[in-house]
């Protein structure tokens, strides 16, 4: 009975342990899950050199040991192929359907993004030739900083009072956007967001995935969108028309939310479309999207 039980209790769950869970490369050029060990005075994991690491499944059963690993690289929280499916909730606050002329909606709007879309929280922004320029066609590349929900537990047809307790945590994304292939030509009456948004790499998200026991509360978080260090979007969680509660309740009405899936909850306003004035992202742009208490992806534009 011993030997069947040590091995369990070596990866007993300890999730009110789990902080800001991280993927990343070491010094010894080796992947590893960790727990980012955060720099003094600062709640950015991006800012994180050190990490302690993590044994087991961070979806499943898992443990944080004592071993401290340096990072050398922080890669995407989960690889692509762990995250099943990538939501998006769309013109998910007032002011930026005010901004962009939208109807405000009554339900969640959902579209998704393929999981090649996601990427590090430091990797370029590729943006290939189709997506540059084609005869008089002007690449009108945007950003997006959203909240993003990372699923930790099965969930389906859930109501909203039992929604976060299927959330392992929150991270913060880039929903990088072509408008010319979503609206300009995405045909008529409807946009086309599959080829406006879901490119590889047009989902940087991480750094890391802060944990439900540090954010109880999601909706007071502040978030933000530096392009080339200056301030384009600055709001706040509270704002949001339709809560984290909401979305994830919603999402599972007869479909079934998978541990690692993420939702991209909808970015506020500030991004270029809309604008009078747009200032559309062009090649070597660096773009930093942020989120209270999780950290920063900072990535730049690059044609390829």
């Amino acid at each position: 009975m011993r030997a069947l039980l040590s091995p369990f209790l070596f990866l007993l769950p300890l999730l009110v342990d789990a902080q800001r869970f991280v993927r990343f490369i070491s010094t010894d050029n080796r992947e590893y899950y960790g727990d980012a060990i955060l720099p003094a005075g600062s709640t950015d994991a991006a800012k994180s050199t050190t990490a302690r690491v993590i044994v087991g499944d961070i979806l499943g059963d898992f443990k944080i040991t004592k071993q401290v690993k340096s990072i050398k690289k922080l890669l995407a929280p989960l690889p692509s192929e762990r995250v099943k499916t990538v939501r998006c909730g769309g013109h998910n606050y007032v002011a930026q359907n005010n901004q962009t002329g939208n109807v405000i909606p009554q339900w969640p709007i959902l579209f998704y993004k393929p999981s090649t879309s996601l990427s590090s929280p430091s990797d370029p922004i590729p943006v290939t030739e189709g997506y540059q320029t084609q005869g008089n066609f002007t690449s009108t590349m945007d950003y997006e900083t959203e909240l993003v929900i990372i699923i930790g537990k099965k969930a389906f047809n859930i109501s909203e009072d039992e929604a976060l307790d299927h959330v392992l945590g929150y991270s913060i994304g880039n929903d990088v956007s072509h408008r010319g292939w979503q609206i300009d030509r995405g045909g008529a009456p409807r946009p086309q967001y599959s080829m406006g948004k879901g490119a590889d790499g047009w989902a940087p998200w991480g750094p890391a995935i802060v944990s439900t026991s540090i954010i109880p509360d999601p909706q007071t978080l502040r978030l933000w969108t530096k392009v080339n260090g200056v301030v384009k979007q600055n709001e706040t969680t509270a704002n949001m028309i339709f809560s984290v509660k909401k979305m994830v309740s919603f999402f599972s009405m007869g479909t079934t939310l998978l541990p690692g899936d993420v939702i991209f909850t909808g970015s506020p306003a500030g991004i270029n479309f809309g604008k009078p004035d747009p200032e559309w992202l062009q090649d070597g742009d660096v773009i930093e999207v942020g989120l209270e208490n999780v950290g920063t992806c900072t990535n730049t534009l690059k044609y390829t």
